[in-house]
């Protein structure tokens, strides 16, 4: 990496909790001590930072997630003489709760391999535009076990089997098959927690709520387009974001695109 090569990338994905997606590579850029009004949820993918948090120095070795609280100022350098790359999502402040804001700035990198890979998924999720119902998912997920890092006296939550709540959100994304469902909406609507409505599901048919939505999506794609209707009109009338969406899904469902599907059809 060259000396003085500064790349950001940000936005604003619509997730619910979440107010900003970050990714950066710094070389030499340090940050003077500031906070935020937001949870700082980050992974560091090459190098190293250090930072100060409420006068005590931690820092973040390549296995650790780092969980910053809101209104807590810090600060941050590389660690490393190339500097390092890093991706960042910021929570709303009522995401995690303040009751866990004096555990996180106690122990605020978190050796969770598991964690990790969660966090590093709910990137690419959110880095999709019409993927949201899996981001939001993948966010739940994470959120439980943050808690459970931060209120380990809580141990880790009992898991029942809730076969006629699955059944319920199986009923509910099949009547929204084109417009969706957030699962926030639907956990509105089925009076459950987020984080239960999809263990629950996921356990009752072995396949993630966000899944079995692009599953149902990708079977109308594939009726509509041995009839003849074009890939393009095909994704608006499925409920995908795009054409590119649409492709994605159907590729890795069907093992071909939209476009060689409907050529050889018969």
């Amino acid at each position: 990496m060259a000396a003085g090569q500064e790349l950001v990338t940000a936005w604003r994905p619509v997730v619910p909790g979440v107010t900003e997606v970050f990714h950066a590579r710094f070389t030499e850029y340090a940050y003077p001590m500031h906070v935020h009004d937001a949870w700082t949820l980050l992974i560091v993918d090459d190098g190293a930072v250090r930072y100060d948090l409420d006068r005590h120095e931690h820092g973040t070795p390549h296995d650790t997630v780092s969980l910053l609280p809101p209104h807590v100022p810090h600060n941050g350098s590389p660690a490393t003489p190339g500097g390092f790359r890093k991706r960042v999502v910021y929570l709303d402040a009522g995401r995690l709760g303040r009751e866990l804001i004096g555990p996180a700035v106690d122990s605020p990198g978190l050796r969770d391999p598991l964690l990790r890979v969660r966090v590093a998924r709910l990137h690419s999720a959110l880095a999709r535009p019409g993927d949201e119902l899996e981001a939001e998912s993948r966010l739940t997920l994470v959120a439980e076990r943050l808690r459970l890092h931060l209120r380990p006296r809580a141990g880790a939550p009992r898991r029942f089997p809730d076969p006629v709540l699955a059944r319920r959100l199986r009923e509910l994304l099949d009547a929204r098959v084109v417009p969706g469902v957030s699962l926030e909406e639907a956990a509105r609507s089925l009076h459950a927690h987020p984080a239960h409505l999809v263990r629950a599901f996921s356990r009752a048919y072995g396949i993630a709520p966000h899944q079995y939505l692009m599953s149902l999506r990708v079977g109308r794609a594939r009726r509509l387009l041995l009839d003849g209707v074009p890939p393009g009109e095909v994704a608006s009338a499925t409920g995908f974001y795009d054409q590119s969406h649409l492709t994605r899904h159907f590729r890795k469902l069907v093992g071909v695109t939209p476009g060689r599907y409907r050529a050889g059809a018969r």
